[in-house]
């Protein structure tokens, strides 16, 4: 009985094309659908995180600090999708980043059932922020750098 041996290397090759093709829009993309849609939930009310971050910043009265953090968020996602203004909203989310992380300092209570390492629904919430951080390192490592003019 002969045994076929398939050679992969032509799919495998034309997979990793086409995920060349396709991975930064859909990275940007989906990095930009995930801010507009976290900063409309806190612009209109909605947001699930209202909670942890009207106790972590709770110095600024919230119905002031939310719309404003989602009306950020929103433009942080615009930005984002659009790319001539991608650097701006990388730079807004290089901003708001370290506030979230917040909470694992002030509130470890509340992120924490057993420090340091099983996280609570709303630890996670904030450690996948280095998810969102890391697509973000991605999507300005893809940026064509601005032309240089000589010194006059």
């Amino acid at each position: 009985m002969k045994i076929m041996m398939i050679d992969f290397s032509k799919l495998d090759h034309k997979i990793i094309y086409y995920l060349n093709q396709i991975s930064m829009p859909v990275l940007r993309y989906s990095l930009s659908l995930t801010f507009i849609w976290f900063g409309a939930l806190k612009l209109f009310g909605n947001s699930p995180a209202v909670d942890l971050v009207t106790k972590t910043v709770y110095w600024i009265d919230p119905d002031i600090f939310i719309p404003i953090l989602g009306f950020w968020e929103m433009a942080i996602g615009l930005c984002i999708l659009f790319r001539p203004l991608i650097r701006i909203g990388l730079f807004l989310l290089a901003l708001q980043m370290p506030g979230t992380f917040l909470p694992l300092i002030l509130l470890p209570e509340v992120c924490f059932s057993n420090f340091p390492f099983d996280l609570t629904l709303e630890g996670q919430y904030i450690v996948k922020n280095l998810v969102l951080i890391g697509a973000a390192l991605v999507v300005g490592s893809k940026l064509i750098p601005f032309k240089l003019k000589p010194a006059v």
